[in-house]
């Protein structure tokens, strides 16, 4: 099995001070890699800042072309090249289509589609000319199966799945590979309207086959893999950390 030396690796994580973010950060860090991301101004990165001294981060709103791609180029030009991409820029969103208002659409798509679209774009500059690297967005347990009241994130998250694929398709010859992580709920801050009601967290956790919701590490440790030289021969793919909630029917529980 081959042996990744993180010590070698450059990784830039927008939406690194929310809790996935956050988690691979760490993990990262702690494996030797150079680790560098952005988020948009707020006391949330700041925190962030004082929490992880030795991790370089920009302030940067991904919402804007110029801001992901400087931010991108910066993190780049600093370490000297760019080995992995990870986009975890996301919101949850749940109501029906016929009660979402247009802004309310608009910036779904925003914060989880363009924003994707944005950074991969300013990552595949360095990636298409080091002829290497590895990118990994984040779809949902919604972008697969039919839940009530997600027309719209699942509607961004299918595009996500769309843009992983066709991008894999694109630079696959270069040596660049571009997967995807669809979790089901995962306990973290911008779950926390759902997770802290403990009626929609019972109500939540019975919705999932394994009968709780997933952590932040748990997903953090697949972006981790997925960056990883084991993941080598992987590209195109959606893999699914959900529970089993998108692909089992479970007995009833006692």
């Amino acid at each position: 099995m081959a042996k990744t030396d993180w010590s070698k690796m450059r990784v830039f994580i927008s939406g690194i001070a929310g809790g996935i973010g956050e988690a691979l950060a760490v993990r990262l860090k702690e494996a030797g890699c150079e680790v560098g991301g952005a988020g948009r101004p707020s006391a949330k990165l700041e925190v962030f800042r004082e929490r992880h001294p030795g991790i370089w981060v920009e302030a940067a709103d991904f919402s804007s072309s110029a801001e992901a791609g400087a931010a991108v180029e910066h993190f780049a030009t600093k370490a000297g090249g760019l080995d992995g991409y990870v986009h975890a820029i996301g919101s949850i969103f749940l109501k029906p289509l016929h009660l979402t208002k247009d802004d309310e659409w608009e910036r779904v798509l925003m914060t989880n589609l363009t924003t994707a679209f944005y950074g991969c774009r300013a990552a595949l500059g360095p990636m298409r000319n080091q002829k290497a690297g590895s990118v990994v967005l984040f779809s949902s347990v919604a972008g697969g199966i039919g839940l009530g009241n997600h027309e719209a994130i699942a509607a961004a998250k299918g595009g996500i799945e769309g843009m992983v694929r066709a991008m894999a398709a694109t630079n696959a010859a270069l040596g660049i590979r571009v997967n995807a992580i669809a979790p089901g709920l995962v306990d973290t801050p911008a779950a926390a309207m759902m997770t802290s009601n403990p009626s929609v967290r019972q109500l939540s956790e019975r919705m999932h086959p394994l009968g709780r919701i997933g952590t932040a590490d748990e997903v953090a440790a697949l972006a981790e893999w997925l960056l990883s030289e084991d993941a080598g021969w992987m590209t195109g793919q959606v893999l699914s950390l959900d529970g089993g909630m998108g692909a089992i029917l479970p007995k009833p529980r006692s």
